[in-house]
């Protein structure tokens, strides 16, 4: 039986607001966001995040170790006790390691941000699906990149599918959230050179120059990428290099995080070879 501070309806007022925090609205109105997993909580501690509240489960075997429930708690602003079903309605997917967090998270605007200028940037535009946006930050951390620009993203970072995908990298990788007029802009007023993936690119995707300084643009897998950005190229306000990669089946394009994650490793590759 759970212990007597423990809520177990799910019902319970301060449940169901929590649970709310799956909706976009809600955590654009809140800041917050929904952090599920022991390794994904740990990891927004160690970037410093603001832990508002731990919910653990209330029982064995569900429940934390102790040790870690404690190490952890000493930054939360409240912890609090669930039974199974409570626990269940506040957590994301299936994966249940009986540790939910409420943290304070959103996206920064671009004029925020700060990327080191001598490692790549990633931007991504019109992105719709938070795994692709998780699995992208990964592979920033992962390549040592400077950061992500989400340009006209129709997701968000605190997705808890966005936070899960990522591994938790969402609170250590530097990240912005732009509109795609405020990218390109960014792009120019920084003199990054840009090399943006399309399927008809003007050259392979390993001739590029891909390290340093640059913007890898990458457009949604439903859209592709704007034209907006080859005005800017045409009217010279940004420097724009287009390139493919090569695609010998049927599909006419790779997933957005699978190319992201090779011209990401062939900027990693570049940067050794200097």
């Amino acid at each position: 039986m759970p212990p007597r501070d423990a809520i177990t309806s799910p019902s319970n007022p301060h449940v169901r607001a929590v649970a709310r925090l799956r909706s976009a609205s809600t955590r654009r109105e809140t800041g917050l966001a929904l952090v599920d997993g022991l390794r994904e909580i740990e990891r927004a501690v160690q970037a410093g995040v603001e832990l508002v509240e731990l919910f653990v489960a209330a029982e064995p075997p569900s429940r934390p170790p102790e040790a870690w429930i404690a190490s952890v708690s000493a930054t939360a602003g409240t912890v609090t006790a669930l039974a199974a079903r409570p626990l269940e309605k506040i957590a994301f997917g299936e994966r249940n390691e009986g540790a939910v967090a409420v943290v304070r998270l959103h996206g920064r605007p671009l004029a925020e941000a700060a990327f080191r200028a001598d490692a790549p940037v990633l931007v991504v535009e019109g992105l719709e699906k938070p795994g692709n946006l998780g699995a992208i930050l990964r592979t920033c951390d992962a390549a040592g990149l400077a950061g992500v620009i989400v340009a006209g993203g129709r997701t968000d970072v605190a997705n808890p599918a966005c936070i899960r995908a990522s591994l938790g990298t969402v609170f250590s990788v530097p990240v912005a959230e732009a509109t795609i007029a405020e990218a390109i802009h960014w792009c120019g007023a920084t003199r990054r050179h840009v090399v943006a993936a399309l399927p008809a690119g003007s050259r392979p995707w390993h001739e590029a120059r891909l390290a340093g300084g640059t913007a890898i643009v990458l457009g949604s897998e439903a859209d592709g990428l704007s034209a907006a950005w080859q005005r800017a190229a045409d009217t010279g306000s940004i420097d724009l290099e287009t390139v493919h990669l090569p695609m010998r089946g049927i599909a006419d394009s790779l997933n957005v995080s699978a190319t992201a994650a090779v011209l990401a490793y062939e900027a990693l590759r570049q940067e050794a070879s200097r």
